[in-house]
This record gives C-alpha cells, structure tokens and sequence, in this order.
C-alpha cells in the first residue's frame, strides 16, 4: 500500500449524463456505473469548461477556463507557461500514464501529452502501444521498432496537418476518403485493450518504486461517433438495427457522413433520430460492460481501495434536440452538463453521497492536486474536496463553446444561409449558478433557462427575467475577466462604477 493513493482519472468522451441510470435515465444503460454511483460521491449539477474535447480536456489538465489556456482550436497548443495535471503529479513523485483512445489528445501535438512519463495511444493504425511492433529480438526486431516510431512520426505529422487546414479537413470529407481514413485512424481506438493494459500497470506495479504513487488518465471513446454497437447491446437498446433495412442504411449514412458529424445543424425525420438515440443507448451500454469489468478488476486485486477514482465526461451530444447534431457548437445541457462520480479511500468525499453544488469540471485540476498533496495555497481553495459552503466561486460556473474556425469555413462554404442564420460561426458561453443558466451567443444573443425546473431547456425566460439576466452577464463578464488575470478591474469596467453592480460582484466575492 502506498502512503498516498493512486489517482485514476477515467474520462467517458462524449457521454452524456442524462443516458445513465445515477442520472434519472431509466432503460438501464448502465448497470456498472450506476453501483459505483452509489458507492462514490456522485455530482448533479458538473459542467464542461467546453463542449469538446480538446479545451475541455486543457481544462481540466490545467485548471483554467478556455478562454485563459486558448486551447480552443484543433490547431492550437497549451501555453508552455501553463503547467499540466500531469506534469504537476510527476514532479510531486507520481508515476504518471495515460492510456488513450482520442486522437486529438493522443495524436495531435497540442502539449496535452506534456508530463506523461507513459503515453499509450490506442487509435491509428500504428498506436503507442509497447511491443506492437513484434516482441523478436535481434536486428530484425531493432529495425521493427525503429520502422514503427518512423511511420508513427509521419503520421502524426499527416494528422497534424489535417487538424490545422481546412482544405485538407475538406478533402478528408470527400467519399474516396471517408473509409480509408476511418479505418487507418480507427478513430475509437480499443476501450478493452487500454482498460485492460491500465489495470496491469496499477496491479502488477512494473517499473514503479514500492512506495510510488500511479496517477492514470483513460480516456474511451466507446459512445463517440462512429457507432458500431454490439450484437447483444443492439438487441437491447435498438433492435431496429437487426430487423429494419431503412435504419441500417441511415446508420451506414450517418457514420460515414464525418461532416455531418461536426456541422451542427439536423434534419433527421422523428424515426432516425430514434434510431440515433437508440443507437447511442447501446454504446453507452457496451461502454458501461467494459468499464465495470476495470472496476472489478481492481476491487478483486485489492487495488480500489487504494484508488482515488474520478469519472467523468469531457463534453456531451446533440442527437437531434434542438435540431442539433454532434458536439460542435452549443451550450446547451446536452454537452456541457456532464456526469462525475469521485470514489475517495481517502475520506475526502464521503461515499454513497449526492452534491448538488454547481461546479466546473476544471476544478479536477485542484482536487487532483491536493489529493496528491501537491496543491498551493490558493489552488487549495478550489479542491472539490472542500465543504461546497466555502466555495470562493460561489456555486458558479462557465461553459465557452467558441467554433472551430476550420468547420465554420465549411458551413460557411455548404450551408451558409442556416450558417448564420442559426448564429453557428459565433462564441456561445453559459453561466449556471444555484438557480438560472444563461446562454450568451455573440454579444446579444441572450437566453435564460431555470436550469432546475427544465433542464431541457425548452422555455427561454430571458424576456420574463430581465432581472436575472443583468446578474449572470455581471457573473459571466466578471469570471471572465477574473480567470485572465483581471480581477483588479472587475469593478471598472463598463456599468462597474453603478452601486448595485458593486454590491452584487461584493456578494459575489469579486470584490472587497
């Protein structure tokens, strides 16, 4: 047993919470997560910092909202200044590892691999896993491993390139292209293989002090887009995919239309968006078989106990609310309010319990840290661990959703008209706090939901509540402004020097 536990931290991409069992959903997706619900601290009220995976993941690796870290393109890259989770764990004598299943954190050189002594890349047709390249030794197994890291190394570059231009994004769009890619980047990777190879190392230990402590990031991407169910999943959540030759034919469509994966406009008929939804259902399901069999794994090594375990998701989808699709650009509940359970041998977070409190998922960053006993003062302060009572955010949090500048040129270029009508090329940021949420798209689109009462968000309160809506853009623009480094001038911006505005950033904790 080591003095400090191990710290797990189990990223469900694209899953949403509203499809799980812990969270009301009631077709029993998910058995597995479910029991560790129950068995864990388990957050209502989580919300991404972002509504895809690579700022969310910057988020949460380096505790800072997107608009600080300005990771929020497929052709940006951390700030070196900004030290990661991992980095910040190794340096305090954790074994760091990732075992991952995305390519846009595996693959793309974005700086969210930086302090990961271990990084095991699951998708592409050559991954980063050990001995892949053959287990002979000799010459012939010497030059496999050098041929293996040379071909890597192209194609990181290849995909690289692909991420950073839009005519290459274009041409990757086109038919000839969609199925060589798909199968050459096997773009969900392999959840049993990285589940698997992550309970080796946190059980058998090789290569690691007696008394050194594992941190281990997982990331699968088992209800991400392609879908590809199980027989057995399918029979249970959509059968229509073993008897209906017109919804077979619409899954093969949707899977290898990738830009229909990213343009967020839909308008799927009631029957395909029920295939889609079922769909999705059976990969949560297959997803949840896998994960439960890692959790056992552990528990009968005698390992969880000893495990500080966080699962969570990065962001959400859209499968047809709103007329949406994919997790391009929203703000709304189907992306950014996200599942986590934190299961604690340590006694910080009490198990069996609920915290309805509203916090971001950035805050990982904090509570990873002092878990670890390797936070400062004032990062201290934001661990989840502390009583919700003594929150310096006060129960608010921000989510940004700014678009992919590359995918706004191709809407732009196929879709112009819904484009801009739809407001898709603009930022869209919500503010959530014990009550209301606000979704601001550019500088004056402005919608109020109760985020309590419709969580669907169906009715836009914004004309019946002007009242709130001044307070949560106060709240929005003064955590913006805070988290760049502004706080001093929090209270001078426009409208700062009105009284009320003071009073209300003073009960805020913005201002002394």
């Amino acid at each position: 047993m080591t003095t400090r536990p191990d710290i797990v931290l189990l990223v469900l991409d694209t899953q949403r919470a509203d499809r799980l069992g812990a969270y009301g959903y009631a077709r029993g997706t998910s058995p597995q997560f479910d029991a560790l619900a129950a068995d864990a601290t388990r957050f209502t009220r989580a919300y991404a910092a972002a509504q895809w995976t690579i700022p969310s993941h910057a988020s949460m690796f380096t505790g800072v909202y997107p608009s600080v870290h300005n990771t929020v393109q497929s052709s940006a890259a951390l700030p070196a200044e900004l030290p990661t989770l991992a980095e910040r764990l190794s340096d305090a004598g954790y074994a760091t590892a990732a075992f991952c299943n995305n390519p846009l954190v595996g693959v793309v050189n974005n700086g969210l691999r930086r302090g990961f002594q271990s990084f095991l890349n699951y998708s592409g047709l050559l991954t980063s896993h050990p001995n892949q390249a053959g287990r002979r030794r000799g010459a012939v197994g010497i030059y496999r491993q050098w041929f293996k890291r040379r071909l890597a190394g192209i194609m990181q570059r290849a995909q690289d390139s692909f991420a950073r231009s839009e005519a290459l994004l274009a041409f990757a769009f086109t038919p000839f292209m969609v199925p060589i890619w798909q199968t050459a980047l096997s773009f969900k990777g392999n959840s049993a293989r990285s589940l698997g190879d992550t309970a080796k190392l946190l059980i058998d230990r090789r290569g690691i002090d007696a008394d050194q402590p594992v941190f281990a990031f997982i990331n699968l991407m088992g209800v991400h887009t392609p879908y590809h169910p199980t027989r057995t999943a399918a029979e249970q959540f959509a059968p229509q995919l073993l008897r209906d030759r017109e919804a077979q034919r619409y899954l093969q469509r949707f899977n290898g239309d990738i830009f229909g994966w990213l343009a967020p406009f839909t308008d799927m008929d009631a029957a395909h968006q029920q295939t889609l939804s079922d769909v999705y259902d059976a990969e949560v399901a297959g997803q949840d078989a896998l994960v439960g069999a890692f959790i056992e794994q552990l528990r009968s090594a005698g390992r969880l106990d000893n495990t500080l375990l966080v699962v969570c998701a990065d962001h959400g989808e859209h499968l047809g609310e709103k007329g949406m699709v994919g997790h391009t650009i929203s703000a709304y509940n189907q992306l950014v309010q996200v599942p986590m359970l934190v299961r604690d041998p340590t006694g910080d977070f009490v198990r069996g319990t609920t915290r309805d409190d509203v916090i971001s998922t950035r805050r990982m960053f904090h509570t990873l840290l002092s878990i670890a006993g390797a936070a400062e003062a004032r990062e201290e302060q934001l661990s989840l661990a502390r009583d919700p009572q003594a929150d310096p955010e006060h129960g608010v949090a921000i989510s940004e959703a700014i678009p992919l500048e590359n995918v706004v040129g191709l809407m732009l270029r196929r879709q112009p008209e819904v484009t801009r009508a739809r407001r898709y090329d603009q930022v869209r940021r919500a503010v959530v706090d014990a009550r209301h949420k606000l979704i601001r798209t550019g500088e004056d689109g402005i919608e109020l939901y109760d985020a309590l009462a419709d969580p669907g968000e169906e009715q836009n309160l914004s004309e019946i509540l002007p009242e709130r809506v001044e307070v949560l853009q106060e709240h929005l623009d003064t955590i913006l402004r805070r988290s760049s480094g502004d706080a001093a001038r929090a209270g001078r911006a426009e409208g700062g020097d009105d009284p009320l505005v003071q009073r209300r950033l003073k009960d805020l904790g913005y201002l002394e």
